[in-house]
């Protein structure tokens, strides 16, 4: 069974060997690897192997992009399984998921999901009454299950859509 807030599929027993944690410089390098695998190999619908959008997506996507993200307090998470980056999440102020990637090798294991939840928690927990996000074309379908709906016009970056989102962290009973 799955509720809206996607609680039961995060803690279901095929999460076993994920842990959720914030990030490290430490990390970087894992995380990094997640954040281009991810575009580069479940991200076609968006960017349609063209070279030139996969660059200007990956573009900030190096170790030391990430490492200046961790150190300038952005709240960068990630999902390990058996002591390797699986997913990678980010939280802007006030109420913004500004990034959820999964490794293309564990995709469709809940991995996405386990760290969505998570992310989701630490905005509530802020105190923020809705959260927001941009999504690809390919992560529509993902955010969706899990409340997610349309908050406005497609955006256009470099060529590509991005839909904006919202979700209620505060759903009626």
């Amino acid at each position: 069974m799955q509720n809206k807030r996607g609680i039961s599929q995060a803690l279901s027993p095929g999460q076993a060997g994920v842990s959720l944690r914030r990030a490290t410089v430490f990390d970087v390098f894992g995380l990094s690897r997640v954040l281009v695998r991810s575009i580069t190999r479940l991200c076609e619908a968006d960017h349609g192997n063209q070279p030139d959008q996969i660059a200007a997506w990956t573009a900030n996507k190096d170790p030391q992009s990430v490492r200046n993200w961790i150190i300038s307090g952005t709240q960068i998470w990630l999902a390990e399984r058996n002591g390797n980056v699986a997913a990678v999440g980010g939280l802007r102020a006030p109420a913004e998921i500004s990034l959820l990637y999964v490794d293309p090798g564990h995709a469709g294991q809940g991995v996405g999901a386990a760290l969505l939840s998570r992310l989701e928690a630490e905005l509530a927990t802020s105190g923020a009454p809705v959260a927001h996000l941009m999504s690809t074309r390919t992560a529509l379908g993902f955010y969706r299950p899990y409340g997610w709906v349309a908050a406005g016009e497609p955006a256009d970056w470099n060529g590509m859509p991005q839909f904006p989102l919202r979700k209620s962290l505060h759903p009626p009973g």
